[in-house]
């Protein structure tokens, strides 16, 4: 159903439009991502990692008879939808992307989908956007992502926590349609697993005082915190008034939290903490550390693997379309992320090229093993760590 729908749309779009990308000597690109906000410091690797497959098609000279992609970044402030959505037009009308990697934050991201994206028919494929109402969003065939279901998180979480031995535990959660999403889903498979939630409360981002909230969070107990926010902005903040205060001492952690800017900012009042954040293992995922190694860009930060795999499948989804345009991008996606064909990791993208010229079939495995499931979505794995010696420990992949 979903690719009759993304046919639908392909052939629903301009036949001018179709025909500029064929003759195009360039093809835009939009990477809008929060480069301000709550989750600033994990987006410029993010962006560095979508880029680095760009110019990994572009470099070799196998894409659309020489067309060379062009990445146009904007800022989607991660939770600010009115500026998100300016920046986003602001990439289709000025700019003429054909094509947007992103947005991140879940929030901005239906509202870039909303007001933007299908106005305009334009394809979207977040690394990052994981909220659950994401997937039933009218999108008309034209949104995908590279990262799983927080319906999915939810339930990892939850998991985890009943394999600690942790039976009752608090919630934070930023007043955010990601944090409302992963809380829901959390808090529905721990009470199925027979948890307890003593409090579940929203906090607000940007705040510079999280005693209150904390306050009632102590009231309430629990034997752990369970932070489902973001690691640059209130869910920091509400792990320091608790370290202040005392409250708690054991953290668990959303994927939205995971980053090395928040132990280096709270040290060892992490340490023991636990969480989950999307993440792989295997052949891609070794490949894809060979080559941000050797691009000098730190491919091991959050999203880092799903944005290098959201770009790249929107390059070759124009090549098995033979064009660079819209259209093409939501007609083959769903194509070259699934079986079957030849299986391509990071740094084969050239190769991939080859085949799809000749006219050959592609299962883009990629860095984050890609698969897309239902509604275009990830079906996606999770990287279970502690924090050890101030530092992330594997624990194991869920």
């Amino acid at each position: 159903m979903k690719k009759w729908l993304m046919a639908s749309v392909a052939l629903g779009l301009t036949a001018t439009g179709a025909l500029a990308g064929s003759h195009a000597t360039e093809a835009k690109i939009g990477v809008i991502l929060g480069f301000t906000g709550p989750i600033e410091s994990l987006t410029p690797m993010m962006a560095d990692s979508a880029e680095l497959a760009m110019k990994e098609v572009n470099e070799s000279g196998k894409f659309l008879d020489g067309v060379t992609l062009v990445p146009v970044r904007a800022d989607s402030t991660c939770v600010d939808s009115a500026a998100a959505t300016a920046a986003a037009e602001r990439l289709v009308t000025t700019d003429g992307v054909v094509a947007i990697m992103g947005a991140d934050c879940s929030g901005v991201t239906g509202a870039i989908l909303a007001n933007v994206a299908v106005a305009n028919g334009i394809p979207m494929v977040s690394p990052s956007a994981t909220s659950p109402a994401l997937s039933t969003a009218e999108d008309n065939g034209l949104f995908f992502r590279t990262a799983p279901s927080d319906a999915r998180q939810g339930v990892v979480l939850a998991e985890i926590l009943k394999a600690r031995g942790i039976n009752e535990v608090a919630v934070t959660y930023s007043n955010s349609d990601y944090g409302k999403g992963l809380a829901d889903s959390f808090a529905a498979a721990y009470a199925e697993m027979g948890g307890s939630i003593t409090l579940n409360a929203p906090h607000e981002d940007n705040k510079a005082d999280y005693s209150a909230e904390i306050a009632a969070l102590a009231s309430a107990g629990g034997e752990a915190l369970m932070v489902l926010g973001y690691a640059d902005s209130g869910g920091r903040g509400m792990i320091q008034a608790s370290v202040d205060t005392g409250a708690f001492d054991v953290f668990g952690l959303g994927d939205g939290m995971y980053g090395d800017a928040l132990v280096d900012a709270l040290g060892g009042s992490m340490e023991d903490s636990f969480g989950a954040v999307p993440w792989s293992e295997g052949d891609g995922a070794d490949a894809f550390k060979t080559i941000t190694d050797a691009a000098g860009i730190n491919g091991e930060s959050s999203f880092t693997r799903e944005s290098y795999d959201a770009a790249a499948l929107i390059a070759l989804a124009m090549a098995k379309g033979g064009e660079a345009t819209s259209a093409a991008v939501a007609a083959n996606l769903l194509d070259v992320a699934n079986a079957p064909g030849e299986p391509i990791l990071p740094g084969e993208l050239g190769k991939a090229l080859e085949i799809l010229a000749a006219g050959g079939d592609i299962d883009y495995v990629g860095a984050s093993s890609v698969e897309l499931i239902g509604p275009g979505e990830a079906a996606g794995s999770y990287r279970y760590y502690e924090i050890k010696d101030g530092g992330y420990s594997t624990v194991e992949f869920k």
